[in-house]
C-alpha cells in the first residue's frame, strides 16, 4: 500500500510541474486518473477439485469497482507506460440451491485489490490505442467467520500476476474512455489475523483464477 501511495504521489507531483507534457509528445503522453468499474468472478484454479458435487463450478462474481492512474509516453504511435490501481469487489460465496459455491478458501467475501504493472500498443487509429498490460496483483479475502455470537475479521492477501488487453479512445484533448479485460493468478497466500499479536500464517501454494471485464473514464493532464 506504501508503494502504491507514493507512485500516485510522484505522479501528481509530476503532471503539475508538467502540464503541458500530453500535449507537446503525442496524444497519449501523460499522466492519468481514472474510475474503474466492471465484472469479477474469482474462480477456483484446475488443481483444485471438488469431489463432493461435480456441479459446482466453484467461482464468485460480483461488481468491481475503483481507481487507477498511470503514466505514458508516445513515441511516434507506439506507446508504453506504467499504472496502478486500487480496486474492491462484491463477490463472496454463498449457496446456490443448497450448494456451497467456493473456490477452495473457505467462506470468504471479496475485498481490495492491489495492482502495479504496465502496457504497451499502438495507435491504431486517430484517437484509439489499442494495448496489452501485465503487472503483479495482491488480492484480499475476507474470512466471513463467527463464534459464539461474535464476528472474527481474518483475510488471506493471496500474491500473483495479472495479464490483459484492451482499448483506449481518446476525445476532446484530456478525456478518455477504455475497455479491457484482464487475467490474473494467485499462486501464494498468507493468513491474516485481527489480533496483531498473532503473527501471519504462511498458506503455502494455492491456485485460484480471476477474469474481469473492466471499463473506466478518465482524464490525462
Amino acid at each position: 500500500m506504501k508503494k502504491l501511495t507514493l507512485f500516485l504521489l510522484a505522479g501528481s507531483a509530476f503532471a503539475v510541474s508538467s502540464p503541458a507534457m500530453a500535449q507537446d509528445e503525442g496524444d497519449f503522453t501523460g499522466f492519468r486518473l481514472e474510475a474503474l468499474a466492471g465484472f469479477d468472478a474469482s474462480k477456483a484454479g484446475s488443481s483444485v477439485d471438488d469431489d463432493i458435487d461435480d456441479d459446482n463450478d466453484q467461482s464468485i462474481e460480483g461488481l468491481i469497482y475503483g481507481a487507477g492512474a498511470g503514466y505514458d509516453m508516445d513515441f511516434g504511435g507506439v506507446v508504453v507506460g506504467v499504472e496502478a490501481e486500487l480496486t474492491d469487489s462484491t463477490a463472496d460465496t454463498g449457496f446456490e440451491d443448497g450448494d456451497f459455491e467456493g473456490i477452495g478458501l473457505g467462506n470468504v467475501e471479496t475485498g481490495r485489490d492491489i495492482y502495479v504493472g504496465a502496457r504497451a500498443g499502438f495507435v491504431a487509429s486517430p484517437g484509439l490505442l489499442v494495448y496489452a498490460k501485465g503487472g503483479y496483483t495482491n488480492a484480499r479475502y475476507n474470512i466471513e467467520s463467527t463464534f459464539d455470537g461474535e464476528d472474527y475479521d481474518e483475510k488471506i492477501d493471496a500474491d500473483g500476476y495479472r495479464v490483459g488487453a484492451g482499448a483506449e479512445y481518446r476525445f476532446g484533448t484530456n478525456t478518455f474512455a477504455k475497455i479491457e479485460y484482464r487475467y490474473s493468478n494467485y499462486s501464494e497466500a498468507e493468513l491474516d489475523f485481527e489480533d496483531d499479536t498473532i503473527p501471519d500464517v504462511d498458506l503455502g501454494e494455492i491456485d485460484l483464477d480471476r477474469h474481469q471485464v473492466m471499463a473506466g473514464v478518465g482524464f490525462r493532464f
